[in-house]
């Protein structure tokens, strides 16, 4: 198989599973303390000005955008997932369009553009690019992006189908559960894992993994934080800050990130 003609084909098919309905349309606010602080740093820069939330999915991050301003758009390239969203948040302008190609919305208008739940790492290197040099063309001079992307360095890379072994507790009933669990999960993350793991690759700065998500059905991709941080600047961004989900506190530019499963990362458009 080739990483860069079925990345898209594979997420995309997880996104339209019952397991993504499930999951997305669970009452979260915040993903991590990394997102909360990042949207902290954000809203009194950002207040007001008209909003683009690209990955909407189901509309976790509506009213958290919308509560920055009701000047806001918000776009899925999933109909299924954004139809939960209209059902949802009946009236709020939601469109069907992939953040690869945003032609239809105006260059230079937003003052705050957001890409959560590291969606961007659902395409590969080329499509990433590609969508970060649409989000600096729709964000106004001196507006704001951010970006989460999985960490290289952190927890969640290299996983496999182990993790889903049950772990013991001495509670009988709550292991009889977790082994229960275990005997269903198990045996369909293996096929997956197996089925993707072809597609792994490592590169300067970034790898392609089957990630553990969804039962290992997705395939993703692990930056460095300074990867990342070269590729905002690379598309003309100016890096303002990175916040680390684990516990929300902003990363220096030599921090160790290993307990960091991604990574929020704040940047502007120069004036």
């Amino acid at each position: 198989m080739n990483p860069t003609s079925d990345l898209d084909r594979i997420n995309q098919s997880a996104w339209n599973s019952h397991d993504a309905e499930r999951e997305f349309t669970l009452e979260k606010t915040w993903t991590d303390a990394g997102e909360a602080a990042a949207f902290a740093w954000l809203t009194p820069r950002c207040a007001g000005t008209p909003l683009l939330d690209i990955g909407v999915g189901a509309g976790r991050t509506i009213p958290l955008m919308r509560a920055l301003s009701t000047d806001y758009t918000g776009i899925d390239y999933t109909e299924k997932l954004l139809e939960l969203a209209r059902s949802r948040h009946p009236g709020v302008d939601l469109r069907h369009m992939d953040a690869r190609d945003m032609h239809a919305l105006p260059s230079d208008h937003y003052g705050f553009v957001e890409f959560s739940w590291n969606g961007i790492d659902c395409v590969d290197y080329e499509d990433r690019m590609r969508i970060l040099r649409e989000m600096f063309r729709v964000t106004r001079p001196g507006g704001y992006v951010l970006v989460s992307a999985h960490n290289r360095d952190g927890p969640g890379y290299g996983e496999t189908p182990l993790k889903l072994l049950p772990r013991f507790t001495p509670n009988p009933v709550r292991l009889g559960w977790r082994v229960l669990r275990s005997l269903v999960t198990l045996p369909v993350a293996t096929t997956n894992y197996l089925r993707h793991i072809s597609l792994n690759r490592d590169y300067p700065g970034y790898s392609i993994r089957a990630a553990a998500a969804h039962y290992f059905g997705i395939v993703i991709v692990y930056t460095t934080v300074a990867e990342q941080r070269r590729q905002l600047a690379e598309t003309g961004f100016v890096n303002d800050a990175a916040f680390g989900s684990d516990r929300g506190e902003r990363i220096a530019d030599d921090a160790n990130t290993s307990d960091a499963w991604w990574v929020h990362y704040v940047a502007h458009k120069p004036a």
